[in-house]
């Protein structure tokens, strides 16, 4: 029976997404050819060897279009003969093509596969790909005739759906800060940081040490309009540029062979990829597809939510987390243990493969065996992983 591991897996650190970035001179074929390079050069891999690398962006216009993970592949040294593809499912986009690879690995259409992801938003920005075009269509439009929102509108109609207060949302905001700054502090992210030659980046720029209760409670909510207050009155404002994740440059990628091929070439898997699930939501509330996906992920590995050492959920909005939170009653203490998005970033294609490169150092810093990642994304999707431990054999 096939197995699907990962044997390492990368990232760099996090730039903020606005001109003046630490990475916003940096090409992002240059900065996603970064952790291609790098995955080869830590493991002694030969490129040669890839069978397909899949990458994942969501920006794909302009400095990101036209496959972008093929340049990256070219730009890294690889042999032309590597094939690659760029998919789009959103924010989870990386995730997803950890998903394909390993899926591909397990069919065995697949011995050795790269799952990555990049986005730069200072040169791309969010919703460029749009180029102010409906993109919906008369289809969506009759379905949905009052029209959808904006993922920060649908943040709001989450926080007042569960009845989460500015204060609760400023508190968790405030904590992932705190642990990103403990983390980078303690040397915890460093195995899995590959810096960006020629970019003066050593942290994630998005972390805030300093930042306070106080500093966030000044913040003005963020997506406060009179077309929105008219037609949801329920809301009361409680989303700020503090209590949702910023934009960013970077980019991540994951290793992942057939365990048995693994063996052969002397390489030390650090985790298997268990398994999988993706979900679909309300488009309008589209940020609460974790839920569902979540208990999808678990039903399908035949686990329970006790069975899970550490968790790893986007923070698109702390209203998104603090909603999963409350509807799997999982374990705040074991989620986002080394800080999230909030504080961290939210590189858009490559937050997937970001969160799992993390997950994998939580799980070995804590000895714990399972982790499960799940990623809210726009259009309501969300996909969601179980990862297994190893102690390097497959």
């Amino acid at each position: 029976m096939r197995e699907a591991v990962i044997v390492d897996a990368v990232r760099t650190p996090l730039g903020r997404g606005k001109p003046g970035g630490a990475l916003s001179a940096v090409h992002p074929v240059d900065l996603h050819a970064t952790v291609l390079r790098a995955l080869a050069d830590r493991t002694g891999l030969d490129p040669a060897a890839v069978d397909d690398v899949i990458g994942g962006a969501v920006g794909q216009i302009g400095e990101q279009s036209s496959n972008t993970t093929r340049w990256a592949v070219l730009a890294a040294g690889f042999p032309e003969s590597v094939p690659a593809v760029t998919v789009d499912r959103q924010c989870g986009s990386s995730q997803q093509a950890v998903h394909f690879a390993a899926q591909g690995v397990l069919s065995g259409a697949y011995d050795v596969a790269i799952a990555s992801g990049v986005e730069s938003m200072s040169r791309v920005p969010i919703g460029s790909q749009a180029a102010g075009q409906d993109f919906l269509g008369a289809g969506v439009a009759a379905r949905y005739p009052d029209g959808l929102v904006p993922q920060g509108v649908s943040a709001e109609l989450i926080a007042a759906r569960y009845r989460l207060p500015r204060e609760r949302l400023d508190a968790f905001a405030l904590a992932s800060h705190q642990r990103a700054a403990a983390a980078w502090r303690d040397g915890r992210f460093a195995a899995e940081i590959v810096k960006v030659p020629g970019a003066d980046l050593a942290a994630d720029q998005s972390v805030r040490p300093d930042t306070s209760a106080e500093a966030l409670a000044g913040l003005t909510p963020s997506f406060r309009a009179e077309v929105w207050e008219r037609r949801f009155p329920e809301i009361g404002w409680q989303v700020t540029a503090g209590n949702s994740s910023p934009v960013n440059d970077g980019a991540a990628a994951v290793l992942i062979m057939e365990a048995a091929v693994a063996r052969r070439l002397g390489l030390r898997p650090r985790a298997r990829l268990h398994t999988f699930a993706v979900a679909g939501a309300d488009p309008l509330l589209m940020l609460l597809g974790i839920i569902p996906a979540t208990r999808k992920v678990l039903a399908r590995a035949g686990l329970s939510l006790a069975d899970i050492d550490a968790f790893e959920v986007n923070e698109a909005f702390a209203s998104v987390v603090l909603a999963w939170l409350d509807e799997t009653g999982a374990d705040p203490a074991r989620v986002n243990v080394n800080g999230g998005a909030t504080a961290i970033g939210h590189p858009l294609g490559a937050s997937g493969a970001r969160l799992l490169t993390t997950l994998l150092s939580v799980l070995e810093q804590t000895g714990g065996r399972y982790g499960l990642q799940a990623m809210c994304e726009a259009g309501g999707l969300a996909n969601a992983t179980i990862v297994e431990r190893l102690d390097g054999a497959a």
